[in-house]
């Protein structure tokens, strides 16, 4: 499926990302595993991840190199990229999974807090994204794949500086498939349900636990290698959800209904008529576990 293939899996020494980057070699890419080896939060540094990662990949009989640089750095995030051209000689996916976590009601955020997810997730997608946009334009061909999140499509709470880094990869997402369809490069993204590193550091009761103990970073590495594959070489600037089994199909904010006036709107009229109307169609304050009311398939 993806012989002859370079890909690039950020966030690969651990959960989706090791999986995603196991998955790749296993279908015949030569593998670029970045890691930074930090803490769930981000905080730290080891080469013992991706390189755990890369031996395994190795031992199954494939190809992988490691990368240690930090995706949230614009220099940095340019040297992943260079590691697969040292390494290869090419790069043609680059799967964007790096990710860190802190809950916090947003009351509650610090700065700090806020800078450390957007720099990661948001800047670090936009980063090495842009580092490899000049080589996929020349080679007139190439894939991403980026990790959204449902916190960033539906909401949740305790994280709203994650669910605006996650909704800004959504729309960057979509900003770069329309950029770079011209040169045969197609963007998609997916919104993950997986326990993993990032989804522990919360209590949470029995009942919620058993549920997200069903569902596999396994599941959601699938989904990133068959957009990474040339058969879905008709699927571009989409965001799907993966939750266990289940595989969902998620629109980004089109236009559902609308309404004019001929005479032009007050705020009289707005509040009168155009809002009960639309209201059938208003999005329910609700966060992705009052949406997804059923177990896991």
């Amino acid at each position: 499926m993806l012989e002859g293939k370079v890909v690039l899996v950020t966030g690969a020494g651990n959960g989706i990302g090791r999986e995603t980057a196991l998955l790749a070699a296993l279908k015949g890419a030569k593998v670029v595993v970045n890691d930074l080896g930090s803490t769930v939060v981000g905080d730290g540094q080891s080469k013992g991840p991706a390189q755990e990662t890369v031996q395994a990949i190795k031992e199954a009989g494939g190809e992988a190199v490691p990368s240690y640089e930090s995706v949230a750095d614009w220099h940095s995030a340019h040297r992943i990229v260079e590691t697969a051209l040292d390494a290869f000689g090419r790069i043609d996916v680059v799967i964007n999974n790096a990710g860190n976590v802190r809950w916090g009601a947003f009351a509650e955020l610090t700065e700090a807090d806020y800078r450390s997810i957007i720099n990661v997730h948001l800047d670090g997608t936009f980063f090495v994204s842009r580092a490899a946009a000049p080589h996929f334009k020349k080679q007139n061909g190439g894939v991403y794949v980026h990790t959204c999140s449902s916190s960033g499509t539906i909401g949740h709470y305790d994280q709203a500086h994650y669910c605006a880094a996650k909704a800004g990869i959504v729309g960057l997402s979509k900003a770069i498939a329309l950029d770079m369809k011209q040169f045969n490069v197609r963007s998609n993204c997916v919104a993950p349900f997986a326990f993993s590193r990032m989804a522990g550091g919360k209590v949470r009761s029995p009942e919620q636990q058993a549920i997200l103990a069903r569902l596999k970073p396994a599941q959601n590495a699938q989904l990133s290698i068959a957009l990474a594959a040339d058969a879905a070489k008709e699927v571009n600037g989409q965001v799907f959800i993966v939750r266990g089994n289940e595989i969902f199909l998620s629109h980004q904010g089109l236009p559902v209904r609308g309404m004019h006036s001929d005479g032009g709107w007050t705020p009289e009229s707005i509040n009168q008529r155009a809002f009960p109307s639309m209201s059938v169609d208003f999005t329910p304050v609700q966060g992705f576990n009052e949406y997804f009311t059923w177990a896991p398939l």
